[in-house]
């Protein structure tokens, strides 16, 4: 049975080639021009692959992109894209794309790409399954910090109260999310995680709630939203403090009286989740700035839980390197098992501002140069060493390297994109587009 894939392309020529080639390469090719084209082809049959232009003429590849994931597509998602467009597309990876192909395109490497997205997509499917404890696995750290953590998470997980989770960008916060629903009464239901930095003002009330088929222009069908999806589970809110304001009083409403209404419809259906919400904000000066609803915030932080920063658990920094390692050694195909004493003390002298996260990175690509079973200093990066006070006071934002001016503010706020904004005298909003724009990711 020949595979199926859709091409998205609006160069005929270019597009009549691609669709040829797949065609003698034992595939069977569907060809479109457009978005809404390759959107309706999407709906009414399954494809084994899909590869888009990144330009197309109403709209874009990342717009498809987010269209497969709202659909819940798994099929691998490749960008094709021109030089200029390469960041974008790397984006694009960050959202879901499997890979990305520059034009003009190898052949080759076109059938590289393809070969390893069918094999990875195949190697996912067959290791999915019904979700349960035994797929959350993550390591606990043993310091004093994160302990007091965990104990407030035992403290609250079997109640009924909304949480709010506080802390840096990368520290671990959904992780803390996840503990607290394995460890609720709910732990047997749902658990949703929404990232409202992603949310606009016109798609988070259909994501949120659901809507109904016809109640807009691209409305196809009816769409649960997710508090239906979750009932009797978690919704976890990431980054509570980007949702538009306009939605926030939606969402007071459906958690004060557990109903949501989908978009186009006139009746209400129950619901019932418990929420979870996190930020790296600093929500009291969002509220003052009126940019938060303070009724919003007293809804979802009914108990804090500030998880600390890396900084603050030098004592967890070797487990967590190691834990990191195991993961790289998978998806590196390597086989390291030893950390030198002085690479780890050199992991512990740094302040860390990216948390986890950068922690994680440092350790994958160590881990690629690594040499001999084991990671050195030398295949450590050459760590920066900024200090606050070295960094200038007047940070306003001036035309020309922005990227570079947000992501110091960025540092210097320490990841909190309220304080940032402030640092560049912009509104928070505008950080976040400009954010997207040169693909800073926190």
């Amino acid at each position: 049975m020949s595979r199926r894939i859709l091409i998205v392309e609006d160069d005929a020529a270019f597009g009549t080639m691609l669709r040829t080639w797949f065609s003698k390469n034992e595939w069977e090719p569907v060809l479109v021009s457009r978005v809404s084209l390759a959107e309706k082809e999407i709906d009414d049959n399954h494809f084994d692959l899909i590869i888009s232009d990144l330009r197309l003429p109403d709209g874009d590849g990342i717009m498809l992109l987010t269209y497969t994931k709202e659909k819940k597509i798994t099929s691998p998602f490749i960008i094709m894209t021109g030089y200029a467009d390469v960041q974008t597309a790397v984006n694009a990876m960050k959202l879901g794309a499997y890979d990305y192909l520059k034009k003009p395109i190898n052949p080759v490497l076109l059938q590289q790409k393809i070969e390893m997205a069918i094999k990875t997509e195949k190697k996912e499917s067959k290791s999915k399954k019904s979700p349960g404890k035994e797929d959350f696995k993550m390591v606990k750290g043993k310091s004093a910090v994160i302990q007091r953590v965990y104990t407030h998470v035992a403290l609250v997980a079997p109640t009924k109260m909304s949480v709010l989770i506080l802390g840096e960008s990368g520290t671990g916060k959904e992780y803390i999310a996840r503990m607290i629903h394995e460890q609720s009464k709910r732990s047997d239901k749902p658990y949703i995680a929404v990232d409202c930095g992603s949310l606009s003002k016109e798609l988070a009330p259909s994501e949120l709630f659901g809507h109904l088929k016809g109640s807009f222009t691209s409305a196809i069908g009816d769409k649960k939203g997710v508090f239906e999806e979750a009932k009797g589970g978690t919704v976890f809110l990431d980054e509570v403090g980007n949702l538009p304001y306009d939605v926030q009083k939606q969402l007071l409403r459906a958690l004060q009286e557990q109903k949501v209404r989908p978009v186009g419809s006139i009746q209400d259906i129950n619901v019932d989740v418990r929420i979870i919400a996190a930020t790296n904000e600093d929500l009291l000066t969002a509220i003052e700035n009126g940019e938060f609803r303070q009724d919003l915030y007293h809804r979802i932080n009914e108990f804090t839980i500030e998880v600390p920063p890396l900084r603050e658990r030098i004592d967890d920094i070797e487990e967590f390197a190691y834990h990191f390692l195991k993961a790289a050694n998978e998806e590196l195909d390597k086989d390291i098992d030893h950390i030198t004493i002085d690479a780890l003390e050199l992991l512990r002298k740094q302040r860390w501002n990216g948390n986890l996260r950068e922690l994680r990175n440092v350790i994958r690509r160590a881990a690629l140069f690594a040499e001999n079973h084991e990671i050195t200093v030398d295949n450590l990066p050459v760590f920066a060493t900024p200090t606050v006070k070295d960094e200038p006071d007047d940070m306003a934002l001036r035309p020309g390297n922005e990227k570079e001016q947000i992501a110091a503010a960025l540092s210097k706020a320490r990841g909190n994109k309220t304080v940032a904004a402030r640092l560049l005298q912009i509104d928070r909003k505008t950080l976040y587009n400009k954010m997207h724009l040169y693909g800073i990711d926190l």
